[in-house]
């Protein structure tokens, strides 16, 4: 993307004092990197250099700092008393991100870098760049004669001006340093900037602030409020991510041997993925307690859509150098679609009951003889009458009065019962001598995954109509936990097995995890979206793009779509990595990155055709305007 000198640098502009009295902003002084004769003072430059050294002296409010390769300022706008310039500048690339942040209405507004904006000016269109050139003072100051000339211009500053000629002369040379080396792609001291040529520059939103991913990691001038909101900024040592070879496999609880089928089924992590915190702490937890007595073995993840929740689960699994299976809710799910079916072979055959051939073809037009059918054949209590009065339900079931009754403990008596039943319908010729029906019980993978030692995730819980269906599975959540299966087998919970459950929150069809079952997990996370920069790296690892300026504008879009959803109580769509890797492959495709936002960030966000058109014009309009299509003629 070109430079646009003139929005950094706008020369038109009335100087500040001490300067305002100079009849010609052209000094007779020359940058080593200028054409030798005249440097221009520059307002932008004189009002930052000034900010810099206001926080140096403890004089001013705002700061600037260091963040690895990215530098942020706090600039101190003059408009009000809570307003302040948030700027942050990445040397590798030459994005900038600015926004106007209210700090006391905790609002922001755009920052666009133009010829028309003038600090001080309330409801002005656009900002002087004064906290851009705060923001690259980091970078300028690695230069030796830009050091220099800002050392002796502050105490020139400081002393009150003794030779204001000199100071003059010192600030010329920083202008003209700074403008050589942004301007100029091949000046050895080259300052890559990224402006457009409308100066709209890319927001600082709240979930910057929030993920602490812009707390400056060195404070050079002044203290942070904003970006590091509980005072002066703390030192941080830069994230470092995770080498695959150093976690795959590195947390094995216990030595096994895999046959080749299973081996398959241990991840390998691709290439892109950044394997994160909470991943790492579940196979700690998972290893350390390896063992004991109460070994640590169910897990949750739990946060919004795109977030990488499965991802990371697979990745657990990769962690312990186990096998890894699924299972995924739906809003009809039973108990055995979790333990397994029972189907007949053929149609024909008899059981040797007439009583039961007449249950079984009732079974057949009900759609099969599955846990629901058979519960409805029997009569037997639903869940929400366990959950309403487990003592009643209890009593009824037993004929045993039990005040202390739970809705776990009427499960356990529903399934053994039905257990019992689909048994009976399932005998074979050999035990009956008919004329041939036989029935063969399908093992689910969550069966495979508890006998044998795997990693089983189980997706979305929270759909299930009758959240209480997982009630039916606590006894195999306990660390030595067993289960009957139709066939009548029982099969006790592999040490190994461990189970991470994947919800999310805040959607439509979602409900509340039953108390009971999250009383068994271990460790329940939260997982949020990560970081801008890991967004981006990911789409960009994923996607094949190259272009990380569009990209990260993009992951700007997808951030402040999700801040915006969740402040305005917009909770019927969804957001998150998959939504901005679908946006990216379609912008390739069409050529047209608004066009392709509509339909798939926006579309995805809300069904409602109000809070579509306002996530347009306030998310996606301000960082990608839609294109002028010509008339046709």
């Amino acid at each position: 993307m070109a430079t646009y000198i003139n929005n950094i640098f706008n020369f038109g502009r009335r100087l500040p004092s001490p300067f305002d009295t100079i009849a010609n902003k052209k000094i007779k002084v020359s940058s080593k990197y200028g054409d030798g004769t005249t440097s221009t003072l520059c307002s932008a430059m004189i009002k930052a250099i000034h900010a810099v050294c206001h926080c140096m002296d403890g004089s001013g409010e705002g700061a600037v700092g260091i963040i690895d390769h990215r530098t942020a300022a706090e600039y101190k706008s003059s408009v009000s008393a809570d307003a302040y310039h948030l700027v942050v500048y990445d040397s590798n690339t030459g994005t900038l991100l600015a926004s106007v942040y209210d700090s006391n209405m905790e609002t922001f507004e755009n920052y666009t870098l133009n010829s028309s904006g003038r600090d001080g000016v309330l409801n002005s269109a656009g900002r002087d760049g004064a906290a851009v050139m705060m923001a690259l003072f980091p970078i300028l100051m690695q230069d030796d004669e830009f050091k220099e000339s800002f050392e002796a211009y502050q105490d020139e500053l400081n002393a009150g001006y003794p030779h204001m000629d000199k100071a003059t002369e010192y600030m010329a040379l920083m202008c003209d340093n700074a403008y050589r080396r942004i301007k100029d792609d091949s000046c050895v001291a080259h300052i890559k900037v990224n402006v457009d040529k409308a100066g709209n520059l890319m927001r600082v939103s709240q979930t910057h602030l929030d993920s602490g991913s812009f707390t400056p990691t060195t404070v050079l001038a002044g203290e942070f409020k904003i970006f590091a909101q509980t005072g002066p900024a703390q030192i941080y040592s830069a994230t470092e991510t995770i080498d695959h070879v150093d976690f795959e496999g590195q947390y094995v609880l216990n030595k096994r041997t895999f046959s080749p089928q299973e081996a398959m089924l241990i991840p390998k992590l691709p290439e892109w993925y950044i394997i994160p915190k909470e991943v790492v702490d579940i196979c700690k937890h998972a290893k350390a307690t390896t063992g004991k007595s109460m070994q640590m073995r169910n897990f949750l993840l739990r946060g919004p859509a795109g977030t990488g929740k499965t991802m990371g689960a697979k990745a657990i699994a990769a962690g312990l150098g186990l096998p890894y299976m699924k299972y995924t809710c739906s809003a009809n799910t039973e108990i055995f679609d979790f333990v397994g079916m029972i189907f007949p072979d053929s149609a024909d055959g008899s059981t040797g009951s007439a009583q039961l051939d007449a249950e079984r073809e009732t079974l057949m037009q009900m759609g099969g003889i599955n846990y629901a059918n058979v519960s409805k054949l029997m009569k037997l209590p639903d869940l929400d009458d366990m959950d309403y009065d487990p003592a009643g339900v209890y009593m009824a079931l037993t004929g045993v009065e039990n005040a202390a009754a739970t809705s776990q403990d009427c499960m356990s008596i529903v399934l053994d019962c039905v257990t019992e039943k689909v048994r009976e319908l399932s005998r074979t010729v050999e035990d009956k001598s008919s004329s041939g029906q036989t029935y063969r019980y399908v093992e689910t993978d969550f069966i495979k995954a508890l006998k044998h030692g795997y990693v089983i995730e189980i997706q979305e819980p929270s759909t299930i109509v009758q959240p209480g269906v997982l009630v039916g599975l606590n006894s195999l959540l306990e660390q030595s936990g067993s289960i009957t299966l139709p066939t009548g087998e029982v099969i006790q919970r592999h040490p190994d097995a461990v189970v991470v459950v994947t919800t999310n929150t805040s959607y439509e069809g979602c409900r509340g995890m039953n108390q009971s079952v999250l009383d068994r997990m271990s460790l329940v996370r939260d997982v949020e979206l990560p970081s801008p920069e890991v967004m981006a790296q990911r789409a960009m690892s994923v996607t094949g793009a190259t272009d990380e300026y569009e990209v990260s504008k993009m992951v700007q879009v997808v951030n402040d779509l999700a801040e915006y959803c969740r402040k305005n109580s917009i909770t019927d769509g969804s957001y998150g990595m998959r939504s901005l890797i679908d946006w990216i492959i379609s912008s390739e495709i069409t050529g047209d990155v608004y066009e392709s936002a509509l339909y798939t960030i926006i579309s995805k966000a809300t069904a409602d055709e109000l809070d579509r058109e306002a996530l347009i014009s306030t998310v996606l309009e301000p960082i990608f305007a839609p294109k002028r299509h010509k008339a046709s003629a």
